[in-house]
């Protein structure tokens, strides 16, 4: 997806995804290996800074308590910055964190056209950071990470100690990031709802490499080794067998023209199971839209719209009328559609 001239430079908060590593993955000593391969994957990285392995590592004068911390966070955001305005040949940032502090450093960045990735241990990443990238690589998946968690019994208990008043409570961390859903249904509407947005806006064919910049615009963290498949490509070739997607032969080798199947036998089968719910629950003045497709999930427990690329439940039942399937009216009294059959 991304070329062989792709300028990385990397930036890590140790202490954060070390600690993070340690106390939610067991990982001990911190394993910087499996980074590397997953940034050499994605292009050359020309700097790093602020790790102990292959990395240049940054002073910091000692200080006391959390000061010190603070120093290091600050530093490693200067000197991105300043990478950023002096080294115009570097397009994208790594920052290894999970620190919800960096996410107004990847927002300058971005308005500076730089991509940026982020890298962090799960259990201890912010929900704020990774909306924030291009694109969110979690440290817990990616290959050679050998996790161990640890149990919750065996972790060493702490003694409450008696807060100080004349110390100022730090702000609650947000939440930790949640794991995305791996059900296929799913990751088969994400394609589909994404490449429908992508077919509306755009004049030419909608290339592989394209919908899948576009899936991570929409979820920074989607990775495709999440559903199990090994590549993007595999996992639109097994969408192209449940006739969610089609795949045509594009301009250049390995990134096919993706494209929804023209025989429309899924789309007729979707809007008959409208039709057929419409006529068992419309009386004589008919449905209404609210509602309607908790009905037709009662039948087809998976049945959503966006599978068939649309990117409303209106727009679909909009697509039935205009097929002649249902007649669709505003109802003013119940502020709603009314669905009839024909």
């Amino acid at each position: 997806m991304i070329n062989d001239d792709e300028r990385i430079a990397l930036f890590l908060d140790y202490e954060n995804l070390a600690i993070g590593a340690r106390e939610g993955l067991g990982v001990s000593p911190f394993d910087f290996g499996p980074i590397a391969d997953a940034l050499a994957e994605r292009g050359r990285v020309v700097s790093r800074r602020l790790a102990r392995a292959q990395v240049e590592l940054i002073e910091i004068p000692q200080r006391m308590g959390g000061s010190r911390k603070n120093a290091a966070d600050i530093k490693l955001a200067v000197d991105a910055i300043e990478l950023a305005y002096e080294r115009g040949f570097v397009t994208t940032f790594a920052i290894g964190t999970g620190d919800s502090d960096f996410t107004p450093l990847v927002h300058k960045l971005r308005e500076m056209d730089k991509r940026v990735i982020g890298i962090g241990v799960q259990s201890s990443t912010s929900a704020l950071l990774p909306p924030a990238c291009d694109e969110f690589l979690f440290y817990d998946r990616l290959p050679g990470v050998d996790a161990h968690p640890q149990s919750p019994r065996k972790a060493r208990r702490r003694e409450p100690v008696a807060p100080d008043p004349a110390v100022t409570a730090p702000e609650p961390e947000p939440a930790p990031v949640e794991p995305v859903s791996t059900s296929d249904g799913d990751v088969g509407r994400l394609v589909a709802s994404t490449l429908a947005g992508l077919q509306r806006h755009a004049d030419g064919p909608v290339q592989a490499s394209r919908l899948k910049r576009a899936i991570l615009r929409k979820d920074p963290t989607f990775d495709e080794g999440d559903h199990g498949f090994r590549g993007f490509g595999e996992l639109l070739r097994h969408l192209e067998g449940e006739r969610v997607v089609e795949l045509r032969q594009g301009s250049a080798q390995g990134d096919p023209e993706v494209t929804f199947p023209e025989d429309g036998s899924a789309d007729d089968d979707a809007f008959a199971l409208l039709v057929d719910v419409v006529r068992g629950l419309a009386g004589r003045d008919g449905v209404q839209l609210s509602g309607l497709k908790d009905q037709m999930r009662k039948r087809v427990p998976d049945f959503s719209e966006k599978r068939y690329g649309f990117n409303s439940f209106l727009s679909f039942a909009k697509a039935a009328r205009a097929r002649g399937l249902v007649a669709m009216e505003w109802d003013d009294d119940l502020a709603d559609h009314r669905l009839t059959p024909r």
